[in-house]
């Protein structure tokens, strides 16, 4: 890793790019719609992913974080880890927070810096989980256009690989996607092949890589990396065949 270059990359993050504020906090329509969601997430799911083949949960937030889609793949919202729909909000709301017209940084670029020792431990105990919003019912509505939490702000933190930023075709930040219900390699590898498949990956640049860099995963043992899960040869597959952003 270049701290050098790092260093000048968030440092020009604070004045360049674009963001998009919603003209209100439930502001959706820079950004697709349940159906486009699901479509894009079962695409992606059924992709070779490095995991374990499991179904999915995914969730997109606008720019102030608040939900604006939730869906699932699979036949029904039991087909999936249940506890992975509130983690896929979890993921989209750090993936949008920490990110900035001028740098995006995925979730698993934050899990090697927030461990005891790391030049951000902590973050993960900060904004924590709105449990009102995240649990909220009726249950069979969980995963449909009228989740509970479209419209909401769950917040929390996560910081392992599944949440990516949202860039519009133009570079314009407009919010973040995030992904949950395999091991988090697998994550962030269908949270990637979604973002592509929606057009929203135009990223500005990233901390990963020779400038400008990119949020893909690392598994290099440096600072914004995190462990591999399953199988290591097959998850470095896995991400060299992902290739750009967009």
């Amino acid at each position: 890793m270049n701290f050098g270059y790092t260093q000048v990359a968030v440092a020009a993050a604070m004045t360049l790019g674009a963001s998009a504020y919603a003209q209100s906090d439930f502001d959706c329509k820079q950004l697709p719609n349940h159906a486009a969601l699901k479509q894009q997430l079962n695409f992606a799911q059924n992709a070779s992913n490095g995991g374990f083949g499991l179904e999915m949960w995914g969730t997109i937030v606008n720019r102030d974080g608040v939900v604006c889609a939730v869906a699932f793949t699979g036949a029904n919202r039991g087909s999936q880890w249940p506890g992975s729909r509130v983690i896929s909000a979890q993921k989209a709301y750090t993936g949008n927070a920490f990110s900035l017209p001028g740098l995006a940084l995925s979730t698993a670029n934050l899990y090697r810096a927030v461990q005891p020792g790391g030049s951000l431990y902590g973050l993960q105990h900060s904004n924590p989980v709105d449990t009102e919003n995240a649990y909220r019912g009726p249950a069979n509505y969980w995963g449909t256009p009228n989740d509970p939490m479209v419209g909401k702000r769950v917040g929390g933190i996560n910081v392992f690989g599944g949440g990516l930023a949202l860039y519009n075709t133009s570079g314009v930040l407009v919010g973040a996607i995030g992904v949950s219900g395999d091991s988090s390699c697998a994550d962030h590898a269908i949270a990637w092949r979604t973002r592509k498949g929606l057009l929203l990956g135009n990223i500005p640049g990233g901390v990963v890589g020779p400038p400008p860099g990119t949020d893909q995963i690392s598994y290099d043992g440096g600072p914004w990396s995190q462990p591999h899960c399953v199988n290591a040869v097959a998850e470095d597959a896995v991400v060299a065949a992902l290739g750009a952003p967009q």
